[in-house]
């Protein structure tokens, strides 16, 4: 197994433990709603936590969509500031160096 293998394992069980932990929490969100709800019949209790459960968990995949769609739009932001700054580096770095060169051989030139 490659590590590239590796990190695409490491992902899968992250999101399913992920989704597993979301589940979990709009099951409990929605025993806490209907228990607050007296009236309801067993039946429609059972209704009620079931939509609530989806619901949650459709939000929950609409935020981290969101989420990654964030991600990705500041990881294109920062490689594109990085690549400029790395090209502004680079000639300054070439830019000195040429000044440097330029003033050892004035130095050499009047020496002579």
């Amino acid at each position: 197994m490659t590590a590239h293998d590796e990190r695409d394992l490491v992902r899968q069980i992250e999101g399913h433990l992920l989704l597993v932990a979301a589940r979990e929490e709009g099951r409990t969100a929605a025993v806490r709603l209907s228990s607050r709800l007296g009236w309801l019949t067993d039946s429609q209790r059972e209704d009620v936590e079931q939509q609530f459960e989806t619901a949650y968990l459709a939000l929950a995949r609409l935020s981290w969509h969101r989420t990654a769609e964030r991600a990705q739009e500041l990881r294109r932001a920062y490689e594109s500031r990085y690549r400029a700054l790395r090209r502004r580096l680079l000639a300054c770095s070439v830019l000195a160096c040429a000044v440097l060169a330029a003033a050892a051989l004035l130095v050499v030139c009047a020496a002579v």
